[in-house]
């Protein structure tokens, strides 16, 4: 049996990697288990561990890492409680490979344990870049060097691995796995799910809106997040509203979500079951905010995406996604553009450049293939890799 141990700790990233882990649960020679633990345990952020509970796989152990708190040192904090609780668990139950994804501060841990205690890993998600700054640019890269092999969505992220140093022969450009669950998802009835949330008015169409504090704009963060609500409520659009993720600022944006929680124009919702949220995902007109789903995933169904702020700006996108400011005007302008004749019409054939919505088998094949106990020390030197 080949031991994979998964870390996950939010909602986004096991969103990403469940259909995979969900393959792995059910593969006959592998035995995979999860630590399950930051947001994933919060009440505040929907307690997102039910969801991975339903889907029936084996958690290895919950570990209460959040540090639930506005400040700049909190998720560092969080990564900190993930190391000091997670060795020895890991070391014990020795697994043949780690994976985890993404860019968040928790899966450096995943990372410099896997290293430190000579496991293979497997980073997904690597060699992405947005322009604005943020930490996670320099978390995903770091992860990317201290990690055994990568699996990319595509070939500007391999070409960026590579052009850091890692081996191409250690890069699979597999596509996105987060992809494949649109593709098999079956819709729920449009009626029956509103009618699920306790709205009983006909909606024909109608904005869903996710959105996270940016590095640039935390302490506006609340100010961007009421000028979008004001501006669908204003051209008549209905609005499902997410909670934020745990970066700095978001308390600013819940507050913003409080003050408006009792106004009919909206649905401002924690958590939904996976079935509900792909299904008001799919259904919905516009997607806004600033979510790297509406980079890596919208496009794939299609959905016109408008992205508020300096977040994700730089990242490639499939051509469905149209950035703007922050102000009233600005975003009014970027929505109107977006649920435009023409702009639908101009998005409706597009290629989604993440991926065909097939990945997963092919991940979970070259995984099974691969010999992991050669893959664990990196021992080639970066100037191998490059012309000199």
């Amino acid at each position: 049996m080949l031991k994979i141990l998964g870390i996950t700790t939010i909602r986004s990233d096991y969103d990403l990697m469940s259909l995979l882990y969900q393959a792995m649960n059910q593969h006959d020679e592998i035995d995979l288990k999860l630590i399950v633990a930051g947001a994933h345990l919060s009440e505040t952020y929907g307690k997102s561990i039910n969801e991975i509970e339903s889907d029936r796989l084996d958690i290895l152990i919950k570990i209460e890492t959040l540090i639930d708190s506005n400040s700049k040192a909190s998720r560092i904090k969080t990564a900190s409680l993930l190391l000091q609780n997670s060795i020895d668990i890991i070391e014990q139950y020795s697994p043949d490979l780690i994976v985890y994804a993404g860019d968040r501060e928790d899966i450096i841990i995943g990372a410099m344990i896997g290293a430190y205690l000579e496991i293979p890993t497997a980073h997904f998600f690597g060699g992405d870049h947005v322009q604005d700054g943020h930490v996670d640019n320099l978390i995903r890269n770091a992860v990317s060097k201290l990690s055994s092999i990568h699996f990319v969505s595509n070939n500007i992220h391999k070409l960026r691995l590579e052009a850091m140093g890692e081996n191409p022969e250690r890069i699979f450009n597999l596509g996105s796995i987060g992809l494949d669950k649109f593709i098999n998802h079956e819709l729920l009835d449009k009626s029956e799910l509103l009618n699920s949330f306790g709205i009983d008015r006909d909606i024909e169409q109608y904005a869903l809106v996710i959105f996270h504090p940016g590095v640039d704009e935390k302490d506006i963060s609340h100010i961007i997040i009421k000028n979008i609500l004001i501006v669908l409520k204003s051209l008549g659009i209905f609005t499902f509203v997410s909670t934020p993720n745990t970066d700095p600022g978001n308390r600013n944006i819940l507050s913003v979500f409080s003050e408006l929680n009792n106004d009919p124009n909206y649905y401002f919702y924690k958590n939904l079951s996976r079935d509900s949220f792909l299904s008001v995902y799919k259904n919905s007109s516009i997607l806004i905010g600033n979510s790297s789903s509406g980079i890596l995933e919208a496009a794939t169904i299609p959905i016109p995406v408008v992205n508020v702020g300096s977040r994700q700006k730089g990242r490639a996108q499939s051509g469905n996604v149209i950035f703007c400011g922050v102000e009233v005007e600005q975003i009014k302008g970027a929505i109107r553009k977006a649920v435009s004749k023409s702009f639908i019409s101009r998005i409706s054939n597009i290629k989604n450049i993440y991926g065909d919505g097939k990945s997963v088998q092919r991940v979970l094949r070259k995984i099974m293939n691969l010999e992991l106990s050669d893959m664990q020390r990196k021992t080639k030197d970066p100037l191998d890799f490059i012309n000199v």
